[in-house]
């Protein structure tokens, strides 16, 4: 049952979510759905269910969290979500009678026990043309820097102080010292 991509309705604050189903239900998307649309449907619930941004209570909010991670870490996985969709399409062949009351999930476990979701996803096209703005801004800096200081005529190597202090010999080598090589006054 898929919903449109505009955000989903705020629910009152009397009203505790119903959130049961398969993963696919609890995101509200079709199981054709790409990890990309997955991401997107688990982003925007989570924003409608998340203890900080919801009007529902917060133990309500937490328990329909809990559940929307739950979900998106299973469907987001690959493996998982390929074993997932296995015992789902053999639950669905059962008779109702021998159906369990919800369908097991393998990466369940690992949603319980606290381990952390990645939820690394792709940069977006603004993303990689900041860090492209970014870079060139850099270049040209540097390409600035070293043009000013060649054109008034600044040496591009100086020896620090310290390192003719430790090493006298790199004293006769460097530019200062080297009476051919004094700059214009």
């Amino acid at each position: 049952m898929p919903l449109s991509s505009a955000s989903p309705d705020p629910l009152p604050a009397d009203s505790a979510p119903i959130l049961e189903g398969t993963y696919y239900e609890l995101l509200r998307m079709p199981p054709t759905a790409t990890a990309q649309q997955l991401r997107q449907a688990f982003r925007r619930l989570s924003k409608c269910y998340h203890p900080d941004t919801t009007t529902l209570p917060a133990a309500v909010a937490a328990q329909a969290f809990q559940q929307l991670r739950r979900a998106y870490a299973v469907l987001s996985d690959p493996e998982a979500r390929r074993l997932y969709d296995e015992r789902l399409r053999l639950s669905r062949a059962l008779p109702a009678a021998a159906r369990p009351t919800s369908v097991p999930a393998p990466a369940a476990s690992a949603a319980r026990s606290g381990a952390p979701v990645s939820l690394r996803r792709a940069l977006s096209g603004g993303e990689w043309f900041a860090l492209l703005l970014l870079a060139v801004a850099l270049a040209l800096s540097l390409v600035l820097g070293i043009g000013v200081a060649w054109a008034r005529g600044t040496e591009m190597m100086r020896w620090p102080s310290w390192w003719t202090d430790l090493h006298p010999s790199a004293l006769s080598a460097s530019p200062q010292a080297d009476p051919d090589h004094a700059p214009a006054s």
